[in-house]
């Protein structure tokens, strides 16, 4: 018979999950509304309507480090539930958005919630487990996650034919109101016990307003141009502004983030390997929907099923190897899938054409793909937290989330300028070639540097306090 600890462990294993399968869902299915909401206010520009989606992931990654701060400080389920709070609201104020402002400025409230969820409920998740047990927890999480991403394009096709565009976010409202009804019997709270009361409070719009103006230059350079004056006053206001940043958490008694994280080999290293991973995963799956439809002709809801297989292995993946890493840890798992990501690029690059193709040019790529998901998303989790103690579980959280979103961002720009505005399926598939090839060689640098780079089990020294 399980012990209470137990139960509430698996009980905030599904409470964090359930809002993560609703948080992964809501940055992939937005995308595919696109149209719609173009359709819907047809007076808007497009460089107007485009801040629907970077509104989101600007607040995003902006607000993360405050949120990690928070939770260690305040406590972990405290911040969670007040976010899933603003989440509500902003999910319902963007369904029933009347203008592009009024649904612009929604996404920006529905982003507070989202900033929250990302490092309180990773250290809620944390705290409950044991140390033995984490992998295979977080290999749950991420394997919800990896479902949401498979189900994200087919499920959003049906939502928006069955109920129009305003449905992609109201489907929030009832997911988040049983979690947020839930999280307040099951959850239990925690807090990091060392961290002071106070906090340096000049890094806080530092570092917010630092990595909200990179990550436009990063998001909006493809439209702006990458060298236009306000491309070109992003990277430099972001950059100067983070630099102060570091500067001062280097010296301030009490930092907003602390940089000795870094310090920490597997924290490090599991960070720089994230931004290899990511930037080839998400600049792949960002623009192949675009090729499909455009290039083969097939319809968004076609596509999304076709692309759904690689999405399901990751998923079935990420259990097993969450399991598997509580044994033998994450290294050899995280090498695996570098060379899968390598190797289903390449098959792309070898076998996709400008005709339709569906088993070598998109069904075996996507299932090579979906192994390397399932090898790498959770694992890099796993990872980075796996030598944190319980005290920074907040804060490290924070970090390790902002570079995923800075990872994205990149992935997701580099691959817009790659492919550009082809003229002809041929210019097109040129284009994915570069991608893919770009691509390959992040999945190459992942697998060499968790090979040579990561500590190996003997080396690492897990923390406990």
């Amino acid at each position: 018979m399980a012990s209470q600890t137990e139960i509430r462990a698996r009980r905030t294993l599904f409470i964090t999950s359930l809002v993560g399968f609703m948080v992964a869902m809501e940055i992939t299915i937005i995308s595919i509304a696109r149209n719609q909401i173009s359709a819907a206010f047809p007076d808007a520009e497009a460089a107007t309507l485009s801040w629907v989606i970077t509104a989101y992931n600007i607040g995003v990654a902006s607000l993360l480090l405050p949120a990690g701060w928070m939770a260690d400080r305040y406590g972990r389920k405290k911040v969670f539930l007040w976010g899933l709070g603003a989440f509500i609201f902003g999910s319902l104020l963007s369904g029933v958005a009347s203008t592009p402002s009024l649904l612009i400025g929604a996404r920006v409230v529905q982003s507070v919630g989202g900033a929250a969820q990302y490092p309180a409920g990773l250290a809620l998740l944390l705290a409950a487990f044991p140390i033995e047990n984490r992998m295979r927890a977080i290999g749950v999480w991420g394997a919800v996650s990896g479902l949401a991403a498979a189900l994200a394009p087919s499920l959003g096709a049906l939502l928006i034919e069955g109920f129009g565009w305003r449905a992609v976010f109201l489907i929030n409202v009832p997911v988040a109101l049983l979690a947020l009804i839930a999280g307040r019997s099951w959850l239990g709270e925690s807090t990091g016990d060392e961290v002071s009361e106070r906090v340096d409070l000049v890094s806080v719009p530092l570092a917010s307003l630092g990595i909200g103006a990179l990550l436009i230059g990063l998001v909006q350079g493809g439209s702006w141009g990458w060298t236009s004056p306000i491309t070109l006053a992003g990277f430099l206001a972001g950059m100067m502004m983070l630099t102060a940043f570091f500067a001062r958490s280097v010296t301030h008694p009490e930092p907003l983030f602390d940089l000795d994280l870094f310090r920490i080999r597997s924290y490090a290293v599991a960070n720089v390997g994230s931004v290899f991973f990511l930037v080839a995963f998400f600049s792949w799956i960002i623009v192949l929907p675009e090729f499909i439809q455009e290039t083969w002709g097939w319809s968004v809801l076609k596509s999304g099923f076709a692309i759904a297989p690689g999405p399901v292995v990751s998923t079935i993946l990420s259990v097993t190897n969450g399991r598997l890493a509580d044994r033998i840890g994450t290294q050899r798992i995280l090498v695996v899938g570098g060379c899968a990501g390598m190797l289903g690029l390449l098959l792309h690059v070898a076998y996709t054409g400008e005709e339709p193709s569906f088993f070598l040019g998109l069904f075996v790529p996507n299932l090579t793909m979906g192994v390397a998901a399932g090898c790498s998303f959770a694992m890099l989790v796993g990872a980075s937290m796996s030598e944190i103690a319980p005290a920074r579980f907040g804060m490290a959280g924070a970090g390790r989330t902002t570079v995923f979103q800075l990872s994205i961002a990149i992935g997701a720009g580099l691959a817009i300028t790659l492919v550009g505005n082809p003229t002809d399926s041929s210019a097109a598939l040129e284009a994915m070639r570069r991608v893919w090839l770009v691509g390959a060689l992040c999945c190459l640098l992942q697998a060499l540097l968790f090979l040579f780079a990561f500590p190996k089990d003997s080396q690492r020294t897990v923390l406990t306090s």
